[in-house]
């Protein structure tokens, strides 16, 4: 169980110390002083190296201050216990790993945690810690938080701060927390909320809104909610027993507090798989040439190297296009959520894979990746605020 790539027991004790102080004086901080956290190690955390789960990235570019997002949970009283295992780079979505170990499944350790933010979904999964930052550019909170049986939310591009970040500099990818329940993910996503001073200017976003979880009002607030559903889409899966639980935990949502069921048609689904595949790879392989040119892809995984070829295929040509179709997509959900207030979905079109021998010591699998991110493309391509939360067991989850 890799779940940890660093951790620095004097630090942890050091955090520790701090906050038994500021307890004992009856002056904690927040709420969340004195609680356990993990960050992804694609996200700066001092005093750990950010080495995005490969062997050399902290050579090329060494961690001066915590990422904003780091920071803001810091000054909550926040306990970092360690930068959490990834996929490497990020550029996958099962977990796996050779470089540190493939971070296991917590529920059933012969099977694959998703990814790419593996090490904060099983750290939270096993009880370790109550809450982790990771990543989100492909599905990379809400698989594994699926998988793991535990809540993923992907916030609205812009409106976490990405300062800090290994990748900062994309359209699809946000900081977003991996928590226990929905209601830690509300205070997790409370404390990290802030757009930097650029995303202000170009994407003004609307002020932060939360719901108030003791009020006695909640129990009536979905009642006028009206649920979007692609029924032939939801129910697209290879295995059913997918798609039937979550439409029972769905119909049992209506039920229990009466919002509605709308069937919604999505047209050009596999556009949108295009549109997503184009963009997040172009943008991967922009924020990687450099180093790839120099020499530093034989240091890679061959997963990696794989993914990385594949995505230096795409031109200028492709990017502007998968723009175009950006912009068309947009369209069609703005349409429907002019009758509806949320779309649902399984989170994921399979169940945790099981991890094969062999691939301890590598692997590429892009039908089992495609199975994994068959429902995740809207909330990257178009910016939109996605959440995975447990319905049955702990594999099976639906997205909203």
């Amino acid at each position: 169980m890799p779940m940890l790539i660093f951790f620095k027991a004097d630090d942890l004790r050091k955090q520790a110390d701090a906050s038994t102080k500021r307890f004992e004086k009856g002056s904690p901080i927040s709420v969340l002083d004195g609680i356990f956290f993990a960050v992804k190690d694609d996200i700066d955390c001092l005093p750990y190296p950010s080495k995005s789960a490969t062997t050399f990235f902290d050579e090329i570019r060494p961690v001066e201050k915590d990422a904003v997002a780091v920071s803001r949970l810091r000054k909550c009283g926040v306990i970092f216990i360690g930068k959490a295992n990834m996929h490497e780079l990020g550029l996958g979505v099962t977990g796996n790993n050779p470089n540190y170990g493939t971070v296991r499944n917590p529920h059933s350790v012969d099977r694959y945690t998703g990814g790419s933010s593996s090490g904060p979904a099983a750290l939270v999964s096993s009880g370790l810690c109550s809450g982790a930052i990771g990543t989100d550019g492909g599905g990379s909170v809400r698989i594994p938080s699926s998988l793991c049986g535990i809540v993923g939310l992907k916030t609205t591009f812009g409106r976490t701060d990405m300062t800090g970040v290994v990748c900062d500099a994309g359209t699809v990818e946000v900081a977003s927390p991996l928590t226990s329940s929905v209601e830690d993910s509300v205070l997790l996503y409370s404390a990290l909320a802030g757009s930097r001073p650029m995303d202000k200017l170009t994407l003004r976003p609307s002020l932060l809104c939360v719901p108030n979880l003791v009020s006695s009002e909640n129990s009536k607030i979905l009642q006028s909610v009206k649920v979007g559903k692609y029924t032939e889409w939801f129910h697209d899966v290879p295995d059913n027993e997918v798609s039937n639980t979550c439409e029972d935990a769905l119909n049992l949502l209506c039920s229990t507090f009466g919002c509605q069921i709308e069937e919604i048609i999505l047209p050009e689904l596999e556009e949108m798989r295009t549109a997503h595949l184009v963009s997040i790879g172009s943008e991967a392989f922009s924020d990687m040439n450099a180093h790839y040119q120099a020499g530093r892809r034989t240091e890679m995984t061959l997963d990696t190297r794989a993914s990385l070829a594949l995505f230096k295929s795409f031109t200028s040509a492709d990017y502007v296009a998968a723009q175009c179709l950006r912009r068309r997509i947009m369209y069609y959900h703005m349409e429907a959520f002019k009758k509806v207030d949320v779309i649902a979905t399984p989170t994921t079109g399979m169940t945790a894979p099981k991890i094969p021998p062999s691939a301890l010591k590598g692997e590429s699998d892009y039908v089992v990746s495609a199975k994994l991110m068959q429902f995740i493309f809207a909330g990257n391509l178009l910016g939109l605020p996605a959440i995975s939360v447990p319905v049955s067991g702990v594999t099976t989850h639906d997205e909203y």
